[in-house]
């Protein structure tokens, strides 16, 4: 799997969210929402979820493994860091 594309908007907003990432996967699957969030340790990325009847919420795509999860936020951070550098 290679990721072929990040796009990330920025937000300035008083949450914790600092944008919205979109990412396409070998030039044929795309994944939208993936939400940049400042925490206390920095930046990580939520994936896109969905809330369900009893209140809980559940991811509706993730990666599966820690090495893919680590591409993902890796790219998109990175990405995340470039927008933010355009901006200021």
């Amino acid at each position: 799997m290679e990721i072929t594309s990040v796009n990330v908007r920025k937000m300035d907003n008083e949450n914790h969210m600092r944008g919205i990432a979109s990412v396409v996967l070998d030039n044929c699957f795309a994944i939208h929402g993936i939400r940049i969030i400042e925490g206390n340790s920095g930046l990580f990325t939520a994936m896109p979820n969905r809330k369900t009847n009893d209140g809980t919420y559940h991811d509706i795509a993730h990666p599966i493994t820690q090495e893919c999860r680590k591409q993902f936020e890796d790219a998109i951070i990175e990405e995340y860091n470039k927008v933010k550098e355009e901006g200021e």
